[in-house]
This record gives structure tokens, sequence and C-alpha cells, in this order.
């Protein structure tokens, strides 16, 4: 198994402190996607700082996706894009990436807060799930109570797209979701709040030798 890590941004979160060198360091750190989720960003701004994530990710392992808007991250050259229940669905985007005949993988993500959610996706042909929330936190109050480590098993065990498990996940909670099925973990705050990433990148990956992240245990 290699855990996967997806930090998500958040610019408010970081506030005073620009975004960008953020996003350049967890590349640098060795985060495998970058989820730019900045939807209230002027169009402009927002292509110029996936430009600029794209650029610093070329040469790397990062892959650097854009919520939503499929237009800019087009444009811009990022590897995919992530997309909420609001957004168009998986199949309209595979449809359109797939008439520009475009180089490599054109990564779809797509977010779940259900069985039936992650099983819809999967069937529109999502390449991976975030499910959220699993534990308690302030930034998903609006989806409801947590849906617990339980229900990351149930979703794991019917889906084979590789699920993110997303909401509340410190590093003392990482051993538990990779023994729930999880193939990896997305956050925001659990990237954004050290200074250290290249340290709290190489703590979470050090979760995963333990003998407990073994599916089903």
């Amino acid at each position: 198994m290699n855990l996967k890590l997806c930090y998500i941004t958040d610019r408010r979160g970081l506030e005073p402190r620009p975004l960008l060198p953020r996003i350049l360091a967890a590349i640098e750190a060795g985060v495998d996607l970058v989820q730019i989720r900045e939807q209230d960003l002027p169009t402009r701004e927002l292509a110029e700082l996936v430009a600029a994530a794209v650029a610093a990710a070329a040469g790397t392992s990062a892959k650097v996706l854009v919520n939503d808007r499929l237009d800019i991250a087009l444009a811009e050259g990022a590897q995919g894009v992530h997309l909420g229940g609001k957004s168009i669905p998986p199949e309209a985007v595979r449809a359109a990436v797939d008439k520009l005949a475009l180089p490599g993988t054109f990564i779809v993500g797509a977010s779940c807060h259900s069985l039936e959610q992650a099983l819809a996706a999967e069937a529109a042909g999502a390449d991976y799930l975030l499910l959220a929330p699993i534990f308690p936190t302030p930034s998903k109050l609006a989806f409801g109570p947590p849906l617990g480590l339980e229900r990351l098993r149930e979703v794991t065990a019917r889906v084979k797209t590789p699920v993110f498990a997303l909401g509340g996940i410190g590093v003392a909670q990482v051993r538990a979701c990779l023994a729930a099925g999880a193939a990896g973990i997305a956050g925001i705050r659990i990237f954004q709040e050290p200074n250290a990433l290249v340290a709290r990148v190489r703590e979470l990956r050090a979760q995963e030798n333990s003998s407990d992240c073994q599916p089903g245990r």
C-alpha cells in the first residue's frame, strides 16, 4: 500500500500568510495531490495561482487539481479537477476531456458524503473519492454528523475507486483510516498548520508502516 496525501487549499485559513508559498512547500514536501479549492477567487487570479502551482509541480510526482473550474484546469495545464455535489457530473468532464485527446491521464475526483454518493461517483467515472466528514470538523458541519470509521470501512469495501478520508483527521487518526481501507487522507489544517511541512509529510507517511494499517483489521 502506498499512502496518498491530498492537500486541500484554503487561503483564508492561512491569512495573513500567502497561499502560494504553502502550495510550493507542499509540493516540495512530497504530497501527491494539491487540490486548489479557491472558488471565490477572480478568474485571472485563480488562473495565475494554478499556473504557478503547475509550474512548481513539473518534474515531481505531485498532481495539481482545480475545484470545479475545468476551463482553468485545461488552460493552465493542471492534471485534473475535483467535483463537488453541485458540480457538473464526472462523466460530462470525462467526455469533454476525451474530445481534446490530451496527453497523459486527466484526473477527475469527486466529493462524497454517503455510500450512495460514492457508488454514483464511481459509476460516473471518478478516479478517486473524497469521503467526508469522517471525524468532527468545523468546516464540515453543514454535512451533518461525522460518518465515522465504520462508514468509511463500508464505503471502501463497496467501491473499487480509491477513497481519501477527509474531515477532522490528524496524525493520530491516519492509521485507523488506513485500517478502514482508505487509500489516503486529505485535509486542510493538517497541511496548513505546521511550519515544517516536510517533517509533517514524513510523520504522516510513517503511519503507514504500522501493522495496524492493514485493511479489515
